[in-house]
């Protein structure tokens, strides 16, 4: 059987949202609604938070999920990355436990709305591929990097070329598509975090969002204001089409 745990980082040092990660959102608290979609997802056995910070653990605790251990607050700068955090959990997990899960589910608080059986989907994809490093909710960006410019002393350079052709005056039908990753969810091998020390590797499936589904990443006080329409908006969609 193949073992899987969600991790849920949330430091408690947010500027934008000062304790964003508890902040309300639809009348609970933001952190409340990642935990619920593990909790909610049969094929994951463990919902863990890493946090440094007591209160959060402590919300996090009432709501279901593990906080088995607090992260070092060197771990929770602002330009802190997930590898670090992912490595100390899961070394703290086979420091005390002497085993390790086959997946990492990665959720992000601020990015609270996901489609009902994402997570299960990108489960899936990595049993059927077992050569997949990491699974990665993408979706087509609003406008396309090979329209996009730099500012090079006083004069605009494009960002990137595509060929000798000048793609930055190309119809959009003509360009590439491209992907970026919306924060919905990641699905993570345990050895391409321990062994490989990365969090995507070089083999990341695409699990495609529909451009229907409204989300947004939560960092401003208007964010939480946005994710309340998006949150009705979604619900109203799926109830249309389950009816």
């Amino acid at each position: 059987m193949v073992t899987t745990v969600a991790i849920i980082p949330a430091r408690g040092g947010s500027k934008g949202i000062p304790k964003k990660n508890i902040f309300p959102l639809a009348g609970k608290p933001l952190i409340a609604h990642s935990i619920e979609d593990s909790l909610n997802c049969s094929q994951i056995q463990r919902t863990l938070v890493s946090t440094d910070d007591s209160e959060i653990a402590e919300v996090a605790r009432s709501f279901g999920a593990e906080v088995p251990f607090m992260r070092p607050s060197e771990l929770a700068q602002d330009e802190t990355p997930d590898l670090p955090v992912f490595l100390h959990a899961l070394e703290w997990i086979h420091a005390q436990e002497g085993n390790l899960p086959d997946l990492v589910v990665h959720l992000r608080p601020t990015t609270p709305l996901r489609p009902p059986g994402l997570i299960d989907k990108a489960i899936q994809m990595m049993a059927d591929d077992p050569q997949a490093d990491c699974v990665r909710s993408v979706r087509e960006p609003p406008q396309s990097p090979y329209k996009m410019w730099q500012i090079e002393g006083k004069y605009l350079k494009p960002f990137i070329q595509l060929g000798n052709e000048e793609s930055y005056n190309l119809p959009r039908q003509k360009l590439p598509p491209v992907y970026y990753h919306d924060g919905l969810l990641d699905v993570i091998r345990t050895s391409t975090i321990m062994e490989k020390k990365s969090v995507t590797g070089a083999r990341t499936l695409p699990l495609r969002i529909n451009e229907s589904f409204l989300v947004v990443d939560i960092d401003q006080p208007v964010d939480i204001i946005t994710a309340e329409v998006f949150l009705k908006r979604n619900r109203e969609a799926e109830e249309k089409q389950s009816s």
